[in-house]
């Protein structure tokens, strides 16, 4: 009898594009690797019915999910949807206690309905968003590895992003952090694993930590 291949699901952050998990690699003797991708959203769709929706693409029972930044908190919506072995959030969020407090902000003011026309028309306030970092790292990575400059995408993924209300999170979430993420500052986040200089996009920059211990992680019971 053969060993069990598990399914691993990746869920890019927001406007992102699976490139983002170009050095990943898992054993392929252990693990089937999967891309997950974001679709323009319907005419005032919520979160959980996007997610429905996404989760149509997961073509495996009990898979594991593993989202960064706003892909995290997508793949615990879609995990409310079907069955999970694991899920794993990166640079993310577990609940809207977590979120910053401009954030916050942003969502008491509304202001997110601001936002979006200047992104699409301004690749760098995009790539901020996204990336965070210095003006010419941000531009580099955005060529590479965004793919949605939509104005209806970015406006309902802002507003998604902020307005989420999850009050509790799911205790067996496994969370991996960067002690040096500008958008979600490890100063708010409650139980994770910490990777020393990780920054957000730390899934891109500090690809061999996960290499080396995303096996372990997964299989651990």
């Amino acid at each position: 009898m053969g060993q069990e291949i598990i399914p691993v699901y990746f869920m890019p952050g927001m406007a992102a594009s699976p490139k983002i998990f170009e050095h990943i690699k898992l054993p392929e003797n252990q693990f089937e690797i999967h891309y997950l991708e974001w679709m323009i959203p319907l005419k005032n769709e919520l979160l959980s019915a996007y997610a429905l929706r996404l989760s149509k693409c997961i073509n495996h029972d009990n898979v594991v999910l593993l989202g960064v930044s706003f892909g995290g908190v997508l793949v615990q919506e879609i995990a409310k949807h079907i069955s999970v072995r694991k899920l794993i959030i990166v640079s993310s969020v577990k609940s809207m206690r977590e979120l910053p407090k401009r954030m916050l902000i942003t969502k008491a003011t509304k202001a997110y309905k601001l936002i979006p026309t200047q992104l699409a028309s301004n690749i760098d306030a995009c790539a901020k968003l996204a990336f965070g970092g210095n003006i010419n790292k941000r531009l580099e990575l955005y060529k590479k590895y965004l793919s949605v400059n939509d104005s209806t995408y970015l406006s309902w993924a802002i507003e998604n992003m902020v307005r989420w209300d999850q009050k509790d999170s799911d205790p067996k979430i496994i969370h991996i952090h960067g002690d040096n993420d500008p958008v979600f500052p490890l100063k708010n986040i409650k139980q994770c694993i910490i990777i020393k200089g990780g920054t957000h996009i730390m899934i891109i920059n500090k690809y061999k930590w996960f290499n080396e211990n995303l096996p372990r992680i997964i299989l651990e019971t």
